[in-house]
């Protein structure tokens, strides 16, 4: 049966459930942040997906790129660029980050991963974060 690790647990909500993927805002608030997870039994790497399920993940990334950019514009900090990675270094169930950047946020140009201690959202953020996640997702 299908599980994600419980890092993601911790570190991330639940937004939905897409056609392949789990969809888990990151918690976060330097960065508007998606992680999709496949709901797939011991995965670790892309290349495991089937075809058919390799070109669905394609689709949802893009999906959770345009749900990102409505989060980082719900929280007034529109999204200029997309990054997109599955490392899987640390937590080795396959998951896809889909990170929304800008050049003025606490990392640019470099990487999200590895810097400093997540920022807690603010009162009433996450729920404005998903809400508007949702709107793109469920559409």
């Amino acid at each position: 049966m299908f599980a994600v690790d419980p890092a993601f647990e911790t570190t991330s909500t639940f937004l939905l459930s897409l056609t392949l993927c789990q969809a888990r805002l990151q918690l976060d608030r330097h960065w508007p942040w998606i992680v999709l997870i496949p709901r797939r039994i011991g995965l670790a790497e892309i290349e495991e997906l089937p075809a058919r399920d390799r070109r669905r993940l394609v689709d949802e990334i893009v999906l959770a790129g345009t749900a990102v950019r409505a989060v980082g514009n719900a929280l007034g900090a529109p999204v200029e660029k997309l990054n997109v990675g599955a490392l899987g270094n640390i937590t080795r169930q396959l998951h896809v980050h889909v990170v929304g950047r800008r050049g003025d946020d606490a990392a640019w140009p470099g990487p999200v991963w590895g810097f400093g201690a997540a920022a807690t959202y603010a009162d009433g953020e996450v729920e404005r974060a998903t809400a508007a996640a949702l709107a793109v997702l469920e559409a």
